[in-house]
């Protein structure tokens, strides 16, 4: 029985992610769970690129996709789902597993594409969490 989830979403890809929040609102739904929905913000690399942003530029992005995904969960997330919103900044698959353990979820529900050569030599970020997570992790495909 699942009493806390977590779901993973791209703010940035609206229609990629409602197969995944379909899911995890019927999961949500069917166990009576908190659901967690985090995104996740990507470090911007080699320090001397964010050396080149302005001071103000990290401020701004989080605001941006706190604002982005307040909304997007008002999109996507009936009212009647007890959800917490998180935007964390990092390595996407880090985060989440990181994210999982520290809210002490049941499962994790993330979305991936499908399948195609780079995804097997590279390795989505989808496999990456399903691979390390201790939690259940529920790969929705779109």
């Amino acid at each position: 029985m699942s009493k806390k989830l977590l779901l993973a979403v791209d703010i940035n890809d609206s229609q990629g992610s409602r197969p995944s929040a379909e899911a995890a609102v019927r999961m949500a739904r069917h166990e009576n769970a908190e659901l967690h929905i985090v995104n996740v913000i990507p470090d911007p690399g080699m320090p001397i690129v964010s050396a080149a942003l302005s001071s103000d530029h990290n401020d701004a992005v989080e605001t941006a996709a706190n604002h982005g995904l307040s909304a997007w969960a008002k999109d996507h997330i009936p009212a009647e789902i007890s959800t917490v919103l998180h935007v964390v900044r990092g390595t996407i698959y880090d985060q989440i597993i990181t994210m999982a353990n520290t809210l002490d979820v049941d499962s994790i529900i993330v979305g991936a594409h499908s399948p195609s050569l780079k995804d097997y030599l590279i390795g989505p970020n989808a496999a990456r969490v399903a691979r390390h997570a201790a939690q259940s992790v529920f790969v929705v495909r779109h």
